[in-house]
């Protein structure tokens, strides 16, 4: 398996995800105390055998294994190795009591958690009869019960994390398709029961910023909602480490979720988890790439600005220095450094220089960042500016957008097959910012005016007729912005109007000049 580099930083970080203190940190947290209470539950093993759902062999493996005795489960696995995992995927494919299923689940995973090497046992079962090792639990994975379904998905993850043998593909598409759609419907839950509470306002209150330890204090769906985000932010966590299935999780558009969930109200475990998700994708350097289509060094970028935790402020830095280091491209390092300018960042970064922190990471990645976005400063175009500030979809009245600029870099809108031009056109269309519709019209309008075929161009790409839809917006700045875009894009040729004008001005009086062209 592809597993990440193991410099001695990226050691630390893994280490710090480790699933033996994962279970330790959440021993209070309200999924490890269910784990605990089904532990403590007895399971009537021999009325399963009597009604024929389990045999005589499963079921007495079953009661031999069911001991607190780690010692003569170990001598049972040892002698009986392949029939564990017979017993096992036979249990969870024929009980369907939640109350017993939860048992069996709770009994895999502290087997598997004792020794990772176990996992194997699962593998070697399924190459001995040709069955799927998946089926049993990913059929769980439609169980209403959330503590069966948030368990079976941790089994999964471990074992195809641990073993040696990786996930079949379609298997694994199902698996990371679930967990996406997970996150997605705990969250838009979550979001649900934050506007109920308080539905005068359009927008969720923040009331759940911390994690709380208390089993009392996590009462309620809207805490039970947050607890679930974090256990599938956990199993990404684990199987984002392995770089053959990062790219079955960006496949199934797994990139826009994290980000989608990151940009709302989410306390800062949730962000840490999810950023680290983002961080552990960015070794590749293909992701790293492609990584800010996603708009990630923005989202970022206001968490940074917003953090009060350490924590997401060293895995936000982490990920910057991975999207100027990883990349293979270096024009693409350059852009992201320039994206990062855009959005603040060394601003940001000259704060975090002068605060003192614990964690000899954050002040190396701020050194680092510093001085790479300083130097991108000084090599920054103007058009490099303008390329950036359109691309990052945050379009506001900076000085790329004046006359000498378009005299200068109007005919370059046209490279790439005119990526800005159709950015420009797509936010016409798509943005409901009132500011962004204002500039993306003046500037489709000095395109217009200081390119000889602009208007042509225009036309072609369906910008005019969408400038002309937004004379009737309800702002006043983008009416009138789009009345001069439309007054542009109607005069054939600026460089006549030009000549005429300056004509006109001279044989008539001061003051008494007209700017006129024919439509």
């Amino acid at each position: 398996m592809s597993n990440l580099p193991t410099d001695p930083k990226l050691k630390e970080m893994m280490t710090s995800l480790d699933d033996d203190k994962i279970d330790m940190l959440a021993a209070t947290s309200v999924l490890q105390q269910k784990a605990t209470d089904v532990r403590a539950q007895t399971v009537n093993w021999q009325s399963y055998m009597q009604s024929q759902m389990i045999s005589q062999e499963d079921y007495n493996f079953i009661c031999n294994f069911d001991t607190t005795d780690s010692q003569k489960r170990e001598e049972l696995l040892k002698a009986n190795r392949l029939q564990c995992a017979k017993t096992f995927l036979n249990l969870l494919g024929h009980i369907s009591k939640d109350q017993t299923l939860q048992y069996i689940l709770v009994l895999v995973d502290d087997m598997i958690q004792e020794d990772r090497t176990r996992v194997e046992i699962f593998h070697e079962y399924a190459a001995k009869t040709k069955e799927s090792v998946w089926g049993p639990f990913l059929n769980l994975l439609n169980r209403p019960d959330e503590f069966i379904t948030n368990m079976t998905s941790r089994i999964i993850a471990k074992i195809a994390c641990w073993a040696q043998n990786q996930m079949e593909r379609s298997d694994l598409h199902f698996y990371l398709t679930w967990l996406k759609d997970q996150l997605k419907v705990q969250y838009d839950a979550l979001m649900s029961n934050a506007r109920l509470r308080d539905p005068s306002k359009g927008e969720p209150t923040e009331t759940y910023m911390e994690v709380s330890f208390s089993i009392d204090e996590q009462r309620g769906s809207e805490l039970s909602n947050n607890e679930h985000i974090q256990s599938v932010a956990r199993c990404l966590q684990m199987m984002l480490r392995i770089d053959e299935y990062r790219f079955a999780f960006v496949s199934v558009d797994g990139i826009s979720t994290l980000l989608s969930v990151l940009t709302g109200r989410v306390n800062f475990q949730v962000q840490y988890q999810l950023i680290f998700c983002i961080w552990v994708l960015t070794f590749n350097p293909l992701l790293a790439e492609k990584m800010n289509k996603f708009n990630v060094i923005i989202i970022l970028a206001d968490i940074l600005s917003d953090s009060v935790k350490e924590k997401v402020t060293r895995i936000i830095l982490a990920v910057y220095r991975n999207l100027i280091e990883k990349p293979e491209d270096a024009q693409v390092a350059k852009e992201h450094c320039i994206a990062m300018v855009q959005c603040k960042v060394l601003k940001q970064l000259a704060i975090f220089e002068q605060r003192k922190y614990d964690d000899e990471d954050i002040s190396a990645d701020v050194q680092f960042l510093t001085e790479k976005l300083q130097s991108s400063v000084q090599d920054l175009s103007s058009f490099d500016e303008y390329a950036t500030e359109v691309k990052s979809g945050r379009l506001e009245w900076s000085p790329v957008h004046k006359s000498k600029f378009w005299r200068e870099n109007a005919q370059r809108l046209n490279e790439k097959n005119y990526e800005l031009l159709r950015i420009l056109i797509r936010y016409l269309e798509t943005s409901q910012d009132p500011l962004v519709l204002s500039v993306a019209s003046f500037d489709i309008g000095e395109y217009v005016r200081h390119y000889p075929r602009g208007k042509h161009v225009i036309e072609q790409l369906g910008g005019k007729q969408l400038v002309m839809q937004l004379l009737a917006h309800d702002d006043p700045n983008v009416r009138y912005e789009a009345l001069l875009a439309v007054q542009k894009l109607m005069v054939h040729n600026w460089e006549y109007l030009g000549r005429q004008l300056e004509k006109e001005q001279g044989d008539a009086k001061p003051g008494s000049a007209v700017i006129s062209g024919r439509a």
